[in-house]
Formats: C-alpha cells, structure tokens, sequence
C-alpha cells in the first residue's frame, strides 16, 4: 500500500488519515486509484483474495462516477495524479510510471498497424517516470514517452518521446527538449518501489 501512500501525498504535499478521508470522499478520480491500489495488493495475498471481486465492483462503480476508463490490473507506478478525470481512458495494457498527471480526456491507447500480408500487430505505450500529459492529449500505439516529458492538451502522440521533451499538435511535434518536469508535490520514492 505505499503506493496509495504516494498517490494521498501528490494531493497536497502531505499524507495523513485526513487527507486520504477527504480525498476519498471528494475526488472520483482517488476513489478509483484507491481500489485499483487496493485490488493490487491484495491480489497477492491468497487469504485475502476473496475481496477481489468485491473491491472489482466497487471499482467498476468508482469509474462510472469519475466518468473514466482505468482499468483495475492497470501496470501504473505511485504517486499518480489524475486532475479532472472525465473523459479519462486509459488502455489496461499500457504501462505508467511514477509522478505523472493525467488530465480530463486524456487516451492512452493501443494502436494496430497491418502488415500488407494482413497480419496485426497491436502496441501500447509505456509512459516513464515524471510525465505531464494535458486534457484531450492522445497517446497510442508501441511507443514510449520519456521520463520528465509534457504532453500539451490536445496533442497526437504515436511516436517515441525522448525524455524532458514537450509535444504538441495534431499530429504531435516535439517543440522543446531540456524541459523541466512539471510534477507538483513530487512524491520521493525509494528504491524497489512496492
């Protein structure tokens, strides 16, 4: 559950039994992060695995009220951030890193390419450590976005994104390299992250 420890503290800089009840009563968005935490610790656990379905539900209710798509077996790092979780969807096969901040709208999703033989090959991102990415951002397909980027509101990525870079547009341009991560209350994370 250091996780979840992380995620209370990207709130507001701090973590306490406060912060998590007024989050959690607050903000969908947390509720949401709080069972998909939940439901991947005790997966783990055998005596604790009863709860599973349980916790499904009531993530699977936590999402319809946000208005989002988060996939509870989702692989996401601590201290996630979802600021204004509407119209959030996220594909449960992409990978997210820790620190980053999803805003409303943002997809990120698999992409298919075909192969003039007809074969699909279907890829999804990986976003590293310490990204930002915007409202109504688009994220698809086989590719990483590098730790520290920023992903403006609106932009189409389905390329590779070095890291501290920033991309915007439709289709996505990298207009800045050297950026500086944009990450308010920057959880601190230990080695071996649970």
């Amino acid at each position: 559950m250091a996780n979840l420890k992380h995620d209370i503290y990207r709130v507001n800089g701090r973590t306490s039994i406060g912060v998590f009840l007024t989050e959690f009563l607050r903000d969908s968005s947390f509720r949401s992060i709080t069972t998909l935490r939940l439901y991947q610790a005790i997966a783990k656990q055998r005596a604790l695995r009863p709860f599973k379905v349980p916790i499904q539900v009531l993530h699977k209710v936590f999402n319809g009220i946000a208005g989002m798509e988060l996939p509870i077996k989702t692989s996401i790092g601590p201290a996630l951030k979802i600021s204004h979780p509407f119209g959030l969807v996220v594909n449960g096969k992409a990978r997210i890193g820790a620190n980053v901040t999803l805003f409303h709208g943002v997809t990120i999703g698999q992409a298919d390419s075909i192969a003039p033989d007809g074969t699909r090959r279907t890829g999804y991102p990986v976003i590293e450590d310490d990204v930002w990415i915007g409202p109504h951002a688009v994220v698809v397909g086989d590719i990483t976005v590098g730790m520290g980027s920023r992903i403006l509101a609106g932009a189409v990525v389905n390329f590779d994104v070095p890291a501290r870079s920033v991309v915007a547009g439709n289709p996505g341009a990298i207009i800045r390299t050297g950026c500086t991560p944009d990450v308010l209350h920057r959880a601190v994370l230990m080695e071996g992250r649970s």
